[in-house]
């Protein structure tokens, strides 16, 4: 993704059936193009691109609409950013993970788990909604954070840095290479009163000279391939590295790059064929 440089994006309403697996297949192939945002609903995918990186081709490489096994029709228009709260206020209901942690909008009411995150996230990904960002969700439930220092790699609207917060994490940082991520991210973390998060705009370059306890990232494959080995530098012994993104037939690929860096397989979550995997150091 690239840094903001106007208030206009295209929105792209596909129609898709059958919903699944086509639904998911159709956001990963959108995501390696340039789409930034989506939104599931009932009848498909709402899919946003900023228009400076949008040309009249952008879909010759999705394969999907390929397929004849799925039919998938879309229409397209230009949508200023301030109308996008209209837009996922439709559609953005409340996100229970287990019995301890939603993830709600400010117009929903207060639930009675342990951790109650609310987000805006406006142009942003990482509602909950998507199976990798519930199943990050899931792992970071599962596991202790409290004094551990933690970064969020490709953090979206800052929902994963904000609940290893409300875990106990005491230094965190969220990184995301979208401008308008970062301010949302932001907004996000001061609404939800993590003071120990700090909201940085960049890619795995800032990690130069840092060094965390756990790592959380979930972007997709080819930039995971690629930044793997910067995770290894920058995680403590006995580190935690957690990865997803990515399809189960993923998993051999992106172990294998671990391994290289002395990186073990040590357990994998799996929904709709979407994966989260934990890595030790």
């Amino acid at each position: 993704m690239t840094a903001m440089s106007n208030n206009i994006y295209i929105e792209y309403n596909f129609k898709v059936l059958p919903l699944q697996p086509a639904s998911d297949i159709l956001i990963a192939e959108l995501g390696e193009a340039g789409f930034e945002s989506f939104v599931e609903n009932e009848d498909g995918v709402l899919a946003y691109i900023q228009k400076d990186d949008w040309v009249e081709n952008i879909l010759e490489s999705i394969q999907i609409l390929k397929n004849e096994i799925f039919n998938i029709t879309f229409q397209l228009k230009e949508i200023e950013q301030e109308n996008w709260n209209a837009t996922w206020e439709e559609n953005f209901n409340p996100i229970q993970v287990g019995n301890e942690c939603v993830v709600r909008a400010p117009f929903h009411e207060k639930p009675n788990v342990d951790f109650d995150i609310v987000i805006e996230p406006k142009m942003s990904f990482g509602t909950g909604h998507h199976e990798t960002t519930h199943m990050m969700l899931q792992h970071i439930l599962d596991h202790d954070f409290k004094g551990k220092s933690v970064l969020d790699m490709g953090s979206g609207t800052g929902v994963l840095a904000i609940l290893t917060a409300m875990k106990g994490a005491k230094e965190i940082d969220a990184i995301d290479i979208d401008n308008w991520c970062y301010l949302n991210a932001k907004e996000n973390v001061s609404r939800n009163n993590c003071e120990h998060v700090e909201v940085y705009e960049g890619d795995s370059s800032l990690l130069k000279g840092q060094r965390y306890d756990v790592i959380i990232a979930n972007i997709n494959r080819n930039i995971l391939l690629n930044d793997i080995p910067k995770y290894a530098s920058s995680l403590n012994k006995n580190g935690i590295l957690f990865l997803s993104g990515f399809y189960v037939e993923d998993i051999e690929m992106i172990s294998s790059k671990c391994s290289e860096v002395a990186l073990k397989f040590e357990k994998n979550l799996e929904k709709n064929k979407w994966v989260a995997v934990k890595y030790v150091f």
